[in-house]
């Protein structure tokens, strides 16, 4: 038994309609509470924010989907169901992977094309290593989704189940690198399944194997792309808790908690007093434990991700080359992690997540343009240049990284920007978030599992959080399970997700991450050809 929170639970608020708060707001409701939800932001969504701008609607935040299932349940949980709210595009690919000796990778998610495409890049011992691959990534997911993900912890004791035994067998507690590369010869494709762990905060060589789950969800489960952009998910949690009764407040700053004793008896904003029995806290953690007053201490100070730079470009023409996803590795891999990771440097030899949308759904975009997402993981404030850095910084990496994008082979990709946003860590940490970055709390083993700040804090019986900084961690999917899980520790329920099931959602055996799941920006320094807003 997982300790729930004590006393009456009969009106809940939720400070946050992010995927996490909305989350918990469908699983609250699915279980009979009353559910107030306060958002400081005109719109839901959160991290997976929209920007509408000169005819082109910009995801902020997530630009990768996988795991819808997870999405279902919380659609479920009130009777409804994903697939009834959202259109969902499979990807094929899922990815295409660009290498500095010019050579491309398309990443399908079928084993049999992956199988055939790694053979025409690599050869058939590869194509072989990959089936073998795809059969450990599949048994680790299994053993770590019901009793490390998707599972509330009241302290490491928690991790002894006879799944623990197994995650150990199925070598989970050894490096990430030297695991995949027991399957993977050509370092490329290896890259491939290991790129994740920049997500997590930690270089391959150094992360655990365990942390392979979330290669599984990019390269085995599926990827699918919501039509109307990425905003389309958060929108239809909101439009569906409300619908199921839920009273949802835009525009509202929290400012305070009330509280008798260790107790919180109503949420404060700019605007009102809400009284409740219980509150559910998905703001970045500083600002949750702001509302608090209390910090939980730790061993060791929190060790926060890399962070990103995001350049949102409309442009007048687009390249075949790219796919909706494509990844441009540089030449330099373990360098460039020491950069993001030990020493705080910008990349010297910059690997790059570059998204089109438009080529998925034109509609995003005015007719005749497109739109290209670009990612540059960078460090986060606490590592490398700080916020008032940035504001000068920002604009001279923008176009060293279109010059690096120019000698990659997009030719004229600096002149074709018509419309564009730029976002840097100083707009990350203009809108809450720890250390400049979107990514939160980076995975190390003392910030996994049982060891990650908890969604129960010491001192108030009746606050719960959500959201990336806490259990699970980040991603989407782990997101949308802290949501279920903060509604698990009011109402005492908690049904477990079933691998490779899903509920009115995809086809059996799709789970969901999102690679790269920046937060949406507060006042992004925006930058237009002959407009600055």
């Amino acid at each position: 038994m997982t300790t729930t929170i004590p006393g009456r639970t009969d009106h809940v608020v939720v400070v946050g309609a992010g995927l996490s708060g909305l989350s918990a707001a469908l699983h609250l409701l699915g279980a009979g509470r009353r559910v107030t939800l306060v958002e400081r932001d005109l719109l839901p969504g959160g991290r997976a924010g929209r920007l509408d701008r000169h005819g082109y609607r910009i995801d902020t935040g997530p630009t990768v989907l996988t795991m819808p299932d997870l999405a279902d349940e919380a659609f479920a949980a009130i009777g409804d169901s994903l697939r009834a709210r959202v259109d969902l595009i499979p990807l094929h690919p899922a990815y295409r992977a660009l290498f500095a000796d010019g050579s491309s990778l398309d990443v399908h998610t079928g084993a049999d094309a992956m199988a055939a495409e790694l053979e025409r890049f690599a050869g058939p011992q590869e194509a072989a290593g990959y089936r073998r691959l795809r059969t450990w990534l599949t048994d680790l997911y299994r053993t770590q989704m019901r009793h490390f993900i998707d599972a509330n912890f009241d302290s490491p004791f928690s991790l002894l189940t006879p799944d623990l035994a197994r995650l150990a067998a199925l070598g989970g507690f050894g490096r990430l690198d030297a695991r995949i590369g027991r399957y993977l010869r050509d370092e490329r494709v290896r890259r491939v399944f290991s790129f994740q762990a920049l997500y997590a905060g930690v270089p391959p060589e150094r992360a655990l194997a365990a942390y392979a789950v979330i290669a599984y969800m990019d390269t085995v489960a599926g990827v699918y792309f919501p039509r109307g952009g990425m905003h389309a998910l958060p929108q239809a949690m909101a439009d569906a808790a409300a619908e199921a009764g839920a009273d949802l407040r835009f525009g509202q700053q929290v400012t305070r908690l009330e509280r008798s004793g260790e107790r919180v008896t109503a949420v404060v904003t700019d605007q009102e007093r809400i009284a409740c029995d219980a509150v559910v806290l998905t703001p970045d953690l500083p600002v949750t434990y702001g509302l608090l007053g209390h910090t939980p201490r730790r061993p060791t100070r929190l060790r926060y991700a890399p962070s990103a730079v995001v350049l949102h470009a409309g442009t007048d023409r687009t390249w075949p080359e790219l796919a909706h996803h494509t990844l441009s590795f540089g030449a330099q891999w373990r360098s460039t992690f020491d950069e993001l990771t030990r020493t705080g440097q910008l990349m010297s030899d910059p690997s790059l997540l570059i998204t089109r949308p438009t080529a998925t759904d034109p509609s995003l975009a005015p007719p005749g343009r497109h739109l290209h997402y670009i990612l540059a993981p960078c460090p986060n404030t606490a590592l490398g240049p700080d916020a008032a850095t940035w504001a000068e910084l920002g604009p001279r990496y923008r176009d060293s990284v279109l010059r690096e994008l120019e000698r990659r082979g997009f030719a004229g990709i600096a002149e074709a920007v018509q419309d564009e946003t730029l976002v840097t860590p100083a707009d990350w940490q203009a809108q809450g978030h720890a250390a400049g970055t979107p990514f939160s709390a980076a995975h190390t083993f003392p910030q996994t599992g049982p060891f990650r700040p908890r969604n129960l804090v010491r001192g108030t019986v009746n606050a719960v959080l959500a959201g990336c900084g806490t259990t699970p961690g980040v991603g989407v999917p782990t997101v949308l399970l802290s949501g279920k899980l903060a509604a698990a520790r009011i109402t005492g329920r908690h049904t477990a997700s079933v691998p490779g099931r899903a509920r009115g959602g995809p086809a059996a055996g799709t789970p969901a991450t999102a690679t790269a799941v920046p937060a949406a920006p507060p006042a992004p320094s925006a930058i237009s050809k002959g407009t600055t807003t």
